[in-house]
């Protein structure tokens, strides 16, 4: 497989996906953007998944750059990657549904590309739980501003300060795991 002409293919689908949303990206629809015939894509990408797999890895690249250099150069690191992260979801909500709506193909994906785009939350909040529970507050939010899901008055900057703030202290102690259940005597 030619690697360049494999990235041309993907550059291709997500600039389809960003400008058109996600009913555009077919292989006939990419193929005409590209002024090939459809079948010639099989030569680089193995199908519809693989390509959208490769649209997946590009953003999670894009996100894993971002969130790291949000960590870095920002006054507060959780704050600065929790804005980097809406800004990147409010600006390309195309490939963020993409990325985030459905199971990863995590079989079609580059190895680590799935870690680096955590890393950088990782390392401010130290674990990779703490992280999931930052991601799913951060998604949720995202996922409701994307759908206009809050009322128009409402204050989406407070209520991520909020959720942030929540997330400020140090991490909760681990829950005692209940190993069975008896039920009432």
């Amino acid at each position: 497989m030619s690697e360049s002409r494999a990235d041309e293919i993907a550059v291709a689908a997500r600039e389809l996906l960003e400008e058109e949303g996600p009913d555009a990206l077919t292989m006939r629809r990419l193929a005409a953007r590209l002024g090939v015939r459809a079948p010639s894509l099989y030569k680089h990408v193995s199908g519809k998944r693989s390509l959208e797999a490769a649209v997946i890895a590009s953003g999670l690249d894009e996100l894993g750059d971002a969130l790291s250099k949000a960590a870095r150069e920002g006054g507060d690191p959780l704050a600065a990657i929790a804005d980097e992260y809406r800004r990147f979801a409010v600006g390309h909500p195309h490939l963020y549904r993409l990325m985030t709506e459905r199971p990863l193909p995590r079989d079609l994906l580059p190895p680590g590309i799935e870690a680096h785009a955590a890393a950088p939350l990782i390392g401010v909040v130290g674990t990779v739980d703490r992280a999931r529970a930052v991601w799913a507050f951060a998604h949720g939010m995202s996922s409701l501003e994307l759908v206009g899901r809050f009322p128009a008055d409402a204050d989406l900057e407070a209520a991520w300060r909020e959720g942030l703030a929540a997330f400020g202290g140090a991490p909760s102690p681990r829950p005692a795991i209940v190993r069975s259940w008896k039920g009432p005597d």
